[in-house]
């Protein structure tokens, strides 16, 4: 049961940018900015940042929104899966690898991101964009993570509400109504 009152079957995050339209738009374009707009990492490698970050926190409802938007985008679940649960055993590129050992390390706390794991980030190819972008994306999660099970939103368990809404903001992203109507959309 939530801490403080949210509209009824309006899950997660959405249920709670009902209660303060004011601040859902500026993490809304937060959201969109890190996740969907161009960038020099891949839409899927981001949104499995946001997971394994979330699975990290023990956030159940953003590591299931952002590993069901990661499938979309990867069209591979059992990646997604590997990568949420381990990323060093995931067939994944050794760039996403270390990339993700640095938000994992973030989770932890901004301090505990060490100068080789940032080198070992750059020796498998990445960008200072990129690892700016890791580290920014992974605490942007924690904050993320920390709303919704700070407040106790609603977590459905139904994954098939999880996969319908990931299609949607995998194709339009973040921002594609307004914070209002995206915290509108009914639970599905």
């Amino acid at each position: 049961m939530p801490h403080i009152a949210i509209p009824e079957g309006v899950p997660g995050i959405r249920g709670l940018f009902s209660v303060r339209p004011e601040t859902a738009g500026p993490l809304l374009e937060l959201a969109q900015v890190l996740l969907h707009a161009p960038g020099s990492l891949s839409r899927a490698d981001r949104e499995l940042i946001g997971a394994r970050v979330s699975a990290l926190n023990d956030c159940t409802f953003c590591r299931t929104s952002h590993a069901a938007i990661a499938a979309c985008h990867l069209d591979d679940q059992s990646i997604v899966d590997a990568v949420v649960r381990d990323p060093e055993t995931a067939a994944i590129p050794e760039k996403l690898k270390a990339l993700l050992a640095v938000a994992g390390r973030v989770q932890i706390g901004g301090r505990a991101v060490r100068e080789q794991d940032v080198e070992r980030a750059r020796l498998a190819g990445a960008t200072d964009i990129e690892i700016h972008d890791t580290v920014l994306i992974a605490a942007a999660f924690c904050l993320f993570n920390r709303y919704v099970d700070g407040l106790a939103a609603w977590t459905p368990s139904d994954a098939d509400g999880y996969r319908q809404r990931a299609r949607h903001v995998a194709e339009h992203g973040y921002t594609a109504a307004s914070p209002a109507a995206v915290a509108a959309l009914p639970a599905r």
